[in-house]
């Protein structure tokens, strides 16, 4: 791992240092972001060195808070996420935040926390991702019909793909689930699996792609879910120029012939 591998933004962040430190911060945060997968608790190691050398940079916080999330240190995930918002003025990562009131076994915080920003203030996919965090809380409540609510986003449309939809298809089916609707939540698993093959393998860095995703006229029974017009029989997917889901939310791309890609509640 070499230093010139930090993302361009993240190392601008590290300006203010010597760039001695600058460059071993930067390698361990390199590691620590090659290793939060397979190595959760090397990778929290690797944040929390960085930390030592540069603890009033923000991406450094940022990071050490992921990996404490990651290895499930709630407390200190939660504390460093609040010094990260408090250095970059940012809401970016109020989903974690929420969640680790979640796993401190405080939905009833997290449930506050999460109203305190106006929702609509988020990018697509902060809002997407505070949208599956909220319906968290309210299971841990009890309160499954709140969760579907919660759930009940723009975002959820079946027609169209971004790199959310996935995740947020999936935890609607959940609930659905949970609530004994289980031919609504087969649907909704099942476009789920077509969101996330048609955006496998598509281009991240095309932001203003989006798959929209139409399924053929099959046996000519018509499907009594969300999403007029769609019935059963083969998926496809097709790729159309789009301008219109921005803030910052990854949409990608897929030719008609349809990608592979993947996408938590």
């Amino acid at each position: 791992m070499t230093p010139d591998q930090l993302d361009r933004s993240a190392r601008a962040q590290l300006k203010t240092l010597a760039k001695e430190n600058a460059d071993v911060v930067a390698t361990h945060l390199v590691m620590a972001a090659r290793l939060i997968n397979e190595d959760p608790e090397l990778a929290h190691q690797h944040a929390t060195s960085a930390a030592r050398k540069a603890g009033r940079i923000a991406v450094v916080r940022e990071t050490l808070a992921i990996t404490a999330y990651s290895v499930g240190d709630f407390a200190l995930a939660l504390r460093e996420l609040r010094t990260y918002r408090r250095i970059s003025g940012r809401d970016d990562q109020l989903p974690m935040m929420v969640d680790s009131e979640r796993g401190l076994g405080r939905p009833d915080r997290a449930l506050e926390l999460g109203r305190s920003v106006p929702r609509e203030s988020l990018p697509s996919d902060v809002q997407v991702e505070l949208a599956i965090a909220m319906s968290g809380a309210r299971l841990d409540l009890g309160q499954t019909e709140a969760a579907l609510l919660e759930l009940e986003i723009p975002q959820l449309d079946p027609n169209r793909a971004f790199s959310w939809s996935p995740g947020l298809f999936a935890a609607y089916a959940a609930v659905l689930e949970d609530l004994g609707r289980s031919k609504e939540a087969e649907d909704w698993y099942r476009r789920a699996d077509i969101a996330a093959e048609a955006l496998h393998g598509a281009d991240p860095s095309r932001e203003e792609d989006v798959i929209e995703i139409y399924e053929e006229e099959g046996d000519g029974d018509q499907q009594g879910t969300r999403g007029a017009g769609e019935r059963d029989g083969s998926e496809q997917s097709r790729s159309e120029q789009s301008g219109s889901e921005q803030s910052g939310s990854e949409q990608s791309e897929s030719e008609q012939s349809g990608g592979e890609r993947d996408g938590e509640h």
